[in-house]
């Protein structure tokens, strides 16, 4: 069967992985309203195409925290790739690599930094949970830098796990033959089996609850990596973010695996834009399945976005190569959407080019 989009890979990956694996990856968090929330929102967004315009030459180059990468579509922090493959994380750092843009690295990977690094030539970012242990951390961070990692997207939106019902019901737990491989010499690699998520009791006992923005000024004392704040839904935050000293801003509300009822990302997008007023990038994860969404997105203020979802259900059907197709077939759709709508570069992406449908004032009937 060819592949003509990316949605396509789920099936697939739903029929090869264990039930286990499979809701681990897709499901979200109690309800579910955010994580369908997440992809209908953007069917929300109109296009305005400009005609007329010479689209013979596209280009969708661009720089994020100084790296030039070959498009805006880079790949967000998914946990545990070995149970979808196992290449793993290998397999998704190869790919990026060859594709020309950015992997971010997830702490709690089946893989080590060192091992990721070891697969080539990349600009990789490593993605931070803060554990109570703050030696645990600092070791950590000072690896990523070590082994040659770029940036730190730490992850704020998890003092406690989201409540993931498919896990609970599944008795979610690691594989026996797979560890945290960046925590395996400190005995945090493993998860016990517990009644209900074993990640749930493993956040719980590990997680820093008490996170707070003077941590994320306490980590550029340890670091000199520039550091994005991942979890930010709003103009208050994104504003505190700033002023912590980020270096950008990633929208995400964790795939809906956290709290349910939060705005999709693509809605919480604008008000964070416009709150960081130039002064950072703002990037975006959640519900990008189409080319027509990165253009969306990019309309709407970002400076690119990350998949995540499509990268592991690719990974569990071809491996490499289907990580590979994901990154390409994305990249073909965003520019022929370039193309239909009259943009040669990013720059030329701007709000011109859509209509919301929260730009029309709500007619409120009378009784």
């Amino acid at each position: 069967m060819e592949i003509t989009n990316i949605t396509e890979y789920e099936a697939i990956a739903k029929e090869k992985l264990p039930k286990m694996v499979y809701d681990y990856y897709a499901s979200g968090a109690e309800d579910q309203w955010t994580l369908k929330e997440n992809r209908n929102a953007f069917s929300r967004i109109l296009f305005r195409p400009r005609i007329l315009i010479d689209v013979s030459k596209i280009d969708m180059t661009t720089t994020v925290l100084g790296f030039k990468i070959s498009m805006p579509i880079m790949i967000a922090p998914t946990a545990m790739q070995k149970m979808a493959h196992p290449e793993g994380e290998y397999a998704t750092a190869r790919a990026a690599s060859a594709a020309g843009t950015i992997m971010t690295l997830s702490s709690w990977a089946t893989s080590s930094v060192e091992d990721v690094a070891s697969t080539g030539p990349g600009i990789r970012f490593f993605q931070l949970y803060v554990y109570k242990d703050r030696n645990v951390v600092a070791q950590l961070v000072r690896r990523a830098e070590r082994a040659g990692f770029k940036a730190i997207a730490l992850t704020v939106d998890t003092p406690r796990l989201g409540r993931r019902e498919a896990d609970i019901k599944n008795r979610f737990t690691l594989p026996p033959f797979l560890t945290l491989k960046n925590f395996e010499g400190l005995k945090l690699g493993k998860m016990d089996k517990t009644d209900d998520s074993g990640l749930a009791s493993y956040v719980a006992g590990q997680i820093d609850r008490s996170l707070s923005w003077k941590d994320v000024k306490w980590l550029q004392t340890i670091t000199s990596l520039p550091i994005l704040v991942k979890g930010v839904l709003n103009a208050e935050d994104a504003r505190l973010a700033i002023q912590a000293g980020a270096a950008g801003i990633i929208v995400s509300n964790h795939g809906a695996r956290q709290l349910d009822y939060v705005p999709a990302t693509i809605m919480a997008l604008e008000e964070v834009v416009k709150a960081a007023q130039g002064r950072v990038p703002v990037f975006l994860d959640g519900g990008v399945r189409r080319g027509t969404d990165v253009f969306k997105a990019l309309a709407l203020g970002a400076s690119g976005i990350f998949i995540g979802r499509p990268v592991v259900f690719s990974l569990a059907a071809e491996g490499e190569a289907g990580v590979r197709k994901v990154l390409q077939m994305l990249r073909d759709e965003f520019e022929l959407t370039m193309a239909l709508s009259g943009c040669r570069s990013l720059k030329e992406i701007t709000r011109n080019h859509i209509v919301a449908d929260w730009d029309q004032p709500r007619v409120v009937p009378r009784l």
